[in-house]
């Protein structure tokens, strides 16, 4: 299992944000993760942080698919794949109601059959440089001119059933959040296998994103991830996935404990399928908890490389 950073690990300006990739990299993790809700722009930095990097994979977790149209989406997703040397990721989803509808006044309903049409136009662009696609949301017609133009890999944030076919049929994996190493094995392993597995395709990545936090201090860890990520708790599209692992709250799912208590649980989620850990770092208020996460991280994305 590869094991990488998300962006929402550091602070929220540029030069936080460029931070973690190069931090990412001096550690020994696998790959960092750029988010994108009300900040800095996901590509944009993922382009950069490129630049500032040598080895590691560089991704977005997750570039919001109704705030720019696949043609756009696949122009800038090459670029930043040029920037980084053929080390990019793209991780897309349709995100949420609350901030699709509510705040951009776009509407969100029948989302599945929007990313379906999604991936339609932009997996030719990307794969092949050209599409003629003709749906009930986009009816596309065009070619890239982009001469030195290198694929890269695209990834859905599949949680529902028939997302997580697409990430198998029209993708190279699903990015899940909030998601346990029950579910992973039980549910969403099988399913998005099944599913390359019919369309003839490569086994697909399966990447989880969880809280992260090496302390000796359990309690006040899972008392601050509970402050943290409540507001994922409230989330339609969460809610489902945490019912489904047993879980009450995100808090529940954060890999927490000492390095041999979560290397144990890091290792769990391995077990379980998962391809990619992509951990999200999170001040737990115990001096070195921090230093001592991110040093865990590295020694174990460097043994799993080895082994």
């Amino acid at each position: 299992m590869r094991i990488g950073i998300h962006s929402f690990s550091c602070g929220t300006t540029f030069a936080e944000q460029m931070q973690v990739a190069v931090d990412a990299e001096r550690y020994g993790l696998d790959s960092c993760w750029f988010g994108q809700i009300f900040g800095h722009d996901a590509l944009t930095l993922a382009a950069l942080a490129g630049r500032e990097t040598r080895r590691i994979e560089i991704g977005t977790a997750v570039a919001q698919t109704h705030s720019r149209h696949p043609f756009h989406m696949a122009i800038q997703a090459i670029t930043v794949q040029a920037s980084a040397g053929g080390r990019f990721a793209l991780g897309i989803g349709p995100s949420h109601s609350v901030l699709v509808q509510n705040m951009w006044g776009i509407p969100y309903d029948q989302a599945a059959a929007h990313v379906r049409e999604y991936l339609s136009v932009l997996v030719p662009l990307l794969k092949q440089g050209a599409v003629a696609f003709m749906g009930e949301k986009f009816r596309v017609a065009g070619a890239l001119q982009i001469p030195d133009a290198k694929p890269c890999s695209v990834l859905i944030s599949g949680l529902a059933p028939i997302m997580l076919r697409m990430a198998g049929e029209l993708a190279d994996g699903t990015m899940l959040a909030w998601a346990g190493p029950k579910t992973i094995g039980a549910h969403y392993v099988p399913k998005i296998n099944a599913a390359a597995e019919a369309a003839a395709r490569a086994r697909p990545r399966v990447c989880v994103l969880l809280p992260v936090a090496v302390t000796n201090d359990v309690q006040t860890a899972r008392e601050r991830a509970a402050t943290t990520f409540e507001v994922y708790g409230r989330l339609p599209n969460y809610q489902r996935v945490l019912e489904r692992e047993g879980a009450r709250t995100p808090a529940d799912l954060a890999l927490v404990g000492d390095e041999v208590s979560v290397e144990q649980q890091i290792r769990a989620l391995s077990d379980a399928g998962a391809t990619d850990l992509i951990a999200w770092v999170y001040p737990v208020g115990e001096d070195h908890a921090m230093e001592r996460t991110w040093t865990l991280l590295g020694s174990l994305a460097g043994a799993m490389r080895a082994s």
